[in-house]
């Protein structure tokens, strides 16, 4: 590195403020998210779980139980989050916050980790056979370049 670059990731303060960790409800991500609420909590740092609902293609005839569905996945993990959280409240201080949109996982996870100013990202390996040909979210994270990004296995 040349003497007068700048350090890409450097925000400016001791330690990371902001961790975004995607969660989907698989194995992989509860992993991720524990890990990442154990780096905010040592760390003082605020977690920022974010849920992208996937959005089917246009021609895709499933409408509206679709939707609902996903709706559903999002209120089963709030409130698997909640119930966590307070399994812990008193031992550990953690400040967190739940974040759900829709979209393909990847433009998801990048709007919110641009939006909360992230200084890391946490995700869950993949366990789909497809990212293979596609590139899962996570190796698309690492190739933006972005902020530091931890994959969980």
């Amino acid at each position: 590195m040349e003497e007068n670059t700048p350090a890409q990731f450097e925000r400016g303060t001791d330690g990371p403020k902001v961790i975004v960790v995607g969660v989907d409800g698989s194995d992989s991500s509860w992993r991720a998210a524990a890990y990442a609420a154990g780096l905010a909590r040592r760390q003082g740092s605020k977690l920022a779980l974010v849920y992208v609902q996937p959005v089917m293609p246009a021609g895709a005839a499933m409408g509206a139980p679709v939707v609902d569905a996903t709706n559903e996945v999002a209120e089963e993990l709030m409130a698997e989050i909640r119930a966590a959280t307070e399994r812990v409240q008193g031992t550990y201080d953690l400040r967190w916050e739940f974040h759900t949109l829709r979209g393909d996982p990847y433009s998801g996870m990048v709007q919110m980790a641009d939006e909360l100013t992230a200084d890391a990202v946490v995700v869950g390996a993949s366990e789909s056979a497809g990212h293979r040909i596609m590139g899962s979210v996570a190796v698309r994270l690492v190739k933006a370049g972005r902020w530091p990004v931890t994959v969980v296995p």
